[in-house]
């Protein structure tokens, strides 16, 4: 029985780790694109997704644990902000 607890915990761990990560790298990316670039991909404006994510970021440092319900909320905005608004970002802007 203690093996099945600590590989539950070693595993809600690595969710962590990674949720957290991904939260990270949305935030930090969210900062290298100029407000106009938000502007020309119709997305919401460069304050609104740096907030959004920033204070994704924070909860999950704070509060901890990938299954809070405040947690997965901004868990699904940092997949969002990944999947539409970079590749839209992206596409307007050359690197």
């Amino acid at each position: 029985m203690l093996h099945v607890l600590q590989a539950e915990s070693t595993l809600m761990l690595v969710i962590e780790l990674v949720l957290l990560g991904v939260k990270l790298f949305a935030f930090i990316n969210s900062l290298l694109y100029s407000s106009e670039a938000y502007n020309a991909a119709n997305k919401l404006t460069k304050p609104a997704w740096t907030i959004i994510l920033g204070l994704g970021l924070a909860v999950q440092v704070v509060l901890g644990g990938p299954l809070g319900i405040l947690n997965l909320v901004f868990t699904i905005a940092a997949f969002v902000y990944l999947a539409d608004v970079r590749p839209a970002l992206a596409s307007l802007t050359r690197r």
